[in-house]
């Protein structure tokens, strides 16, 4: 399905750019590069009233049931890491840094952690408890989180739905924009709660994580350690959730390791301050 609206997405927007410009990039490349072109035919302030609306919900399920926020230390943590992570943003976009950012804790046996449009995350303990990560491998956790945020590829997954969607529909015009905003709540709690993302997305956010982390004075070298642990954390046929949705592990570390001799003078140079 990801291959077949990567071909829609192509085809619209290099075909009919003009029409609908909606192909832009979201962030400049920082040393990883990371400024390809996308198909954006949502705005980011749908998007984002979106995802407020969806985070206070998941905030206040949780606040009921009892895990919002109860691992005070891992709260704590997480919060410190996000501090550090965030004023490096704006390397690959001016505007970052002054987001609303905020990130909570839920108590879940779910390896798994999340950041919505416009900077809201989602950390689970089972992240914590069941990878002992380090607080170098967690901030390579939040940083590939955040870069999803920064390319807003929950925008671009909704603009790549909408778009197959108008081009199987019999009928309608181009853009849809008569239902646009039915296909925005139709597929809009899968973008940002059940995201898919794509491996080309995945592999940008692992590069621009790898260098939020490295510039933000935590070692780079902990996505290479954190990923071990993942791939030892699926024990039997079905991976943690944080992990099911990404490029294999094989690749995804030879892509980190390919990554370092970029990002390791950038954590060096912290070191130095």
């Amino acid at each position: 399905m990801n291959a077949a609206r990567s071909i829609i997405a192509t085809m619209l927007c290099c075909s009919s750019m003009a029409m609908l410009g909606g192909c832009e990039t979201t962030t400049s490349g920082g040393t990883v590069g990371s400024d390809r072109k996308q198909l954006l035919l949502v705005s980011s302030r749908e998007l984002d009233q979106m995802a407020a609306q969806s985070y206070a919900k998941l905030k206040s399920d949780a606040s009921a049931q009892g895990t919002l926020n109860q691992d005070r230390a891992l709260q704590r943590l997480v919060n410190t890491i996000a501090n550090r992570l965030e004023p490096q943003t704006g390397i690959f976009r001016p505007d970052a840094p002054g987001w609303n950012w905020e990130v909570n804790v839920i108590t879940s046996d779910q390896v798994n952690a999340f950041c919505m449009p416009g900077g809201r995350i989602m950390v689970y303990t089972g992240l914590v408890t069941q990878l002992n990560p380090s607080d170098a491998e967690l901030a390579v956790v939040i940083g590939h989180e955040m870069s999803h945020a920064l390319r807003e590829h929950s925008r671009e997954q909704v603009s790549q739905a909408i778009a197959a969607r108008t081009a199987i529909g019999v009928g309608t015009s181009l853009l849809g924009l008569e239902q646009g905003a039915a296909d925005i709540a139709g597929v809009g709690y899968q973008a940002l709660v059940e995201s898919r993302f794509s491996r080309t997305d995945e592999d940008e956010a692992d590069r621009m994580g790898l260098e939020l982390t490295a510039r933000s004075g935590y070692d780079p070298r902990a996505g290479v350690t954190l990923w071990q642990k993942m791939i030892n954390a699926k024990g039997g046929s079905q991976p943690p959730e944080f992990l099911s949705r990404h490029p294999t592990d094989t690749s995804r570390i030879q892509t980190i390791q390919s990554l370092l001799p970029s990002v390791l003078p950038l954590y060096e140079a912290t070191q130095r301050r």
